[in-house]
């Protein structure tokens, strides 16, 4: 069979019929989960440095704590997932609870604490910031497994992690359009009760079109019938290369989560205006449009070829933009626009690419581990976040940065060289990656085609 996944096959007849309705509500947990994703990686340091008056090296640790704590704590609640197989499914039944605990655990993690001691407001922050960490992570897992078992057609998935996808890009984005005016209207001069009833309101805004997830989904891959250990998470891990690759790629986002964090500094110091916050936040949304045509793109196209060639337009705009500068607003604008749009394209091409490594792990182990798999996204985006929140404090004390002061030219200049070109790298970095990738399409079907063939030798009635 090794020599057989390496040749190019006729794509399996895999028919499954996954609707629009269905489609839609995959879409909305998604983006109601991702709501709260948002708030807290965009607002989560500053509630606590500012409002909270922890300091910020009290905070950084908190973040490394939680982060190492991921490290251990993902994969084995992933390894978990996958020895478990309810009524409703393997990853269903998770879609049901969540919601509410991502609700609880968001907004918990708001609470203003008047009155609390420093150290009782460090140990609240830690904990709660964490347990939510956790809580999340027992969500997000099963959400992406989930597009795994809906479909094992490799365009219909495509299709599914694309508004998956669109839902992550459309709840983040949703934070820097409303969140802000938000916390000005309920707050009433007061940050803290601003931050906590803003947070409320979201998050009840997320909570419906969370459970609606599980409502209208349905799994239609059933898995190997045999028994899945804890230990085969190792083997899983182990056995599959290309997860390890998509991996990477997927962590080269460190660099965009970089510029998202510097983006507020750019506005308010290089345009004039930290209110130019809120057209990022609409183009955010709006870039999220260009993920209608990924999937049409990806039928005649292996997604490889997509995503490299959205790399090489993407380095070649930063290079375009950083040679012109930043003292036109609207032409910088337009730069933002162009690589958003790139941006986001990339999303459900890499997840895309992930989910299809599941059928490799089955195929080496005889066990799909899609939670493990999973995880490692799950984790990533997570340490990538983490890793984007270190950077960026260093840099900004790199470039000379004094809050709330004129900046030196050479000040503004750091700041565009970063939002402008940084990201550059990181795409840089993912074209290597992929020049050396294999596990395509061809390769991909081959696995599938042999899995069926295994299947129907395993059936009693063969």
């Amino acid at each position: 069979m090794e020599e057989a996944v390496k040749q190019p096959v006729e794509k399996p007849q895999v028919k499954e019929d996954i609707t629009r309705k269905e489609i839609a509500s995959y879409f909305g947990y998604g983006f109601g989960q991702c709501i709260s994703f948002g708030l807290i990686g965009s607002y989560i340091l500053f509630f606590y440095t500012d409002i909270l008056g922890i300091s910020a090296a009290a905070a950084s640790l908190i973040f490394v704590i939680a982060r190492v704590w991921d490290a251990v704590n993902d994969p084995l609640m992933a390894s978990i997932m996958d020895t478990l197989h309810g009524k409703n499914g393997k990853f269903r039944p998770y879609l049901k609870f969540m919601p509410f605990f991502i609700v609880v655990s968001t907004i918990v993690c708001f609470l203003p604490l008047d009155g609390m001691s420093d150290t009782a407001k460090i140990l609240f922050a830690g904990s709660t910031y964490i347990l939510w960490g956790m809580i999340y992570t027992v969500s997000d897992v099963p959400y992406w497994s989930l597009s795994t078992v809906m479909s094992q057609d490799s365009q219909q998935r495509t299709k599914l992690i694309t508004f998956a996808n669109m839902g992550v890009f459309m709840g983040i984005g949703l934070s820097p359009v409303f969140f802000i005016p938000l916390t000005e209207f309920l707050g009433q001069g007061n940050q803290g009760q601003g931050y906590f009833l803003a947070t409320v309101v979201l998050m009840l805004v997320a909570l419906p079109l969370m459970l609606n997830g599980f409502k209208n989904t349905k799994e239609r891959v059933k898995p190997p019938k045999t028994k899945v250990k804890m230990s085969d998470a190792v083997r899983a891990i182990r056995a599959n290369k290309p997860m390890f690759a998509i991996l990477a790629v997927f962590f080269c986002n460190v660099f965009m989560n970089i510029t998202q964090g510097l983006n507020v500094f750019f506005f308010t110091y290089n345009l004039g205006s930290a209110a130019l916050m809120s057209i990022f936040g609409v183009i955010s949304l709006a870039s999220c449009l260009g993920f209608f045509v990924i999937p049409s793109l990806a039928k005649r196209f292996k997604k490889k070829n997509l995503l490299m060639v959205i790399l090489v337009i993407d380095i070649a705009v930063r290079i375009v933009w950083f040679m012109s500068g930043y003292q036109s607003v609207i032409l910088s604008f337009v730069f933002i626009t162009i690589t958003m749009f790139l941006y986001t394209a990339t999303g459900p091409l890499i997840s895309s690419m992930l989910a299809e490594t599941i059928e490799y792990t089955e195929y080496k182990t005889g066990k799909r581990n899609e939670a493990v798999t999973f995880s490692g996204q799950t984790f990533t985006g997570k340490l990538s976040v983490a890793a984007a929140g270190g950077l960026t404090g260093m840099i900004l004390v790199w470039i000379n940065y004094v809050p709330n002061e004129a900046q030196t030219q050479a000040t503004m200049d750091g700041l565009f060289f970063v939002v402008a070109f940084l990201p550059a790298l990181g795409s840089l970095i993912r074209l290597v990656i992929m020049y050396f990738y294999s596990y395509t399409e061809d390769e991909y079907n081959a696995i599938v085609q042999e899995l069926q063939f295994r299947r129907e030798a395993q059936s009693p009635t063969t």
